[in-house]
């Protein structure tokens, strides 16, 4: 009795202690918001950019909400997490942040109360943003109109809902500092390493998740993810784009939303690109830069004239020369591709071939459910490359007969499984 006793003595103890510490965190005093004036116009605009780099807009910013202001939902395994209001609004806002507050919650994940902040705010990666370009975003957030929008309470289930236990998450996957220099590689990919893994978090959706909701490391890195209903593509070696990346066409991609080979940025990519179209060429070409170095180099010309030559092959004519039976699920959405889609995507038409589209050729359906049912709103740099939405003229057979007649007459990849079971789920997802 007197062993068990000291067992539940010791284990009381640890418990307690464990809970001291993972509740160490102290609120970091108000502040009086400062002026406007009191931030250095450069530093204002060299935060501009920085954010423009770090989407902060794209997720504190709710649709038809005012700029920065939050009510944005984030959808995860866990469920809803809401964006927060980061305007400088004393009483809903970050008005009353000191610098030494807006650090910690980058750095650690802590907000000035001295909570803890959920990772779908990519702290894992901010923390190795500079103490610099920390300042400068600042200057930059503190310098916004107020906006008065109260925070919209998460809707996440039991445990996940007890923020302390992310004390555990950060142990095992925070790890705290600024980027360092690798020296085995030149200024220019430090630099993209830098945007790319801090600000940029672009392994935020590019990397699969595991279990806890934390990028998977080794050969998973950049190798695409599916979040919010849209399929982010692998960035690495297994890179669905039949055309290999070049510096080039990823700049372009990066800037405007648009390359020839290899298509329009739609969905999720959209509000990033829109972003990204303020940044510095310099900028663009390092995140280009630190990119490429993740993807397969070998035979890029082979497979580049590969991957042209073929797509010439199935170019879709004003009408095909050999219609397949109508009385398959191909040869309805043969029949529907030419009713609905050819007049844009026919041989000759200025859009990307369909057969270099990494939408296409991806390993999930759901871009290409969601692009044809949604249509596209190009970036803000590619105007003139809208695609309307055809979800009012195309029932869920139609659209599956459609969706499987492209990847099979326009990739040379298996078909897709779960189609039906895809555009169910997307579309009640849109009520």
């Amino acid at each position: 009795m007197r062993y068990l006793i000291s067992c539940l003595v010791v284990i009381l103890l640890v418990l307690i202690g464990i809970y001291t510490w993972a509740d160490r965190y102290s609120e970091i005093a108000a502040i009086k918001p400062p002026p406007a004036t009191a931030f250095d116009r450069a530093l204002i605009d060299k935060g501009a950019s920085l954010v423009a780099i770090g989407d902060c807009a794209v997720c504190h910013t709710k649709p038809g909400g005012k700029p920065f202001a939050g009510g944005s939902e984030l959808l995860t395994p866990f469920g809803s997490i809401f964006s927060t209001n980061i305007t400088p609004d004393v009483d809903t806002g970050i008005g009353a942040w000191s610098l030494a507050a807006f650090t910690r919650a980058l750095r650690e994940g802590i907000d000035r109360s001295g909570s803890y902040l959920y990772p779908a705010f990519p702290y894992e990666h901010f923390t190795k943003v500079t103490d610099g370009d920390i300042a400068a975003i600042y200057a930059y957030l503190m310098t916004r109109p107020p906006v008065i929008a109260r925070r919209v309470k998460n809707k996440l289930k039991f445990p996940f809902n007890i923020r302390i236990l992310l004390a555990g998450w950060n142990l095992l996957f925070l790890h705290e500092g600024a980027y360092t220099p690798d020296p085995t590689h030149g200024e220019k990919w430090n630099r993209g390493a830098y945007l790319v893994e801090g600000l940029g978090h672009c392994g935020a959706c590019h990397t699969p998740l595991n279990i806890l909701g934390a990028e998977r490391g080794d050969n998973a890195r950049y190798g695409g993810e599916t979040l919010e209903g849209w399929h982010a593509p692998a960035l690495n070696a297994d890179s669905p784009a039949p055309v290999p990346w070049t510096a080039d066409a990823l700049i372009n991609f990066l800037l405007d939303g648009w390359d020839g080979d290899h298509g329009i940025a739609a969905g999720t990519m959209t509000p990033v690109v829109n972003g990204l179209g303020s940044v510095s060429d310099d900028d663009a070409e390092a995140i280009a830069t630190y990119i490429l170095s993740f993807q397969d180099k070998t035979n890029l010309a082979a497979r580049t004239k590969a991957a042209k030559s073929f797509a010439e092959k199935v170019a879709f004519g004003p009408s095909p020369t050999a219609p397949l039976s109508p009385d398959t699920a191909l040869g309805r959405g043969e029949a529907t591709f030419a009713r609905v889609c050819a007049n844009c995507h026919r041989a000759g038409t200025d859009t990307a071939p369909l057969a270099l589209s990494s939408v296409v050729n991806g390993p999930d359906s759901r871009n290409l459910i969601h692009i044809i049912d949604q249509g596209i709103e190009p970036p803000r740099n590619s105007v003139n490359r809208s695609m309307p939405a055809f979800r009012g003229s195309l029932s869920a057979s139609d659209l599956a007969d459609l969706v499987r007649f492209v990847r099979s007459h326009f990739s040379r990849k298996p078909a897709w499984p779960n189609v039906i079971a895809h555009i169910a789920k997307a579309r009640a997802a849109e009520h």
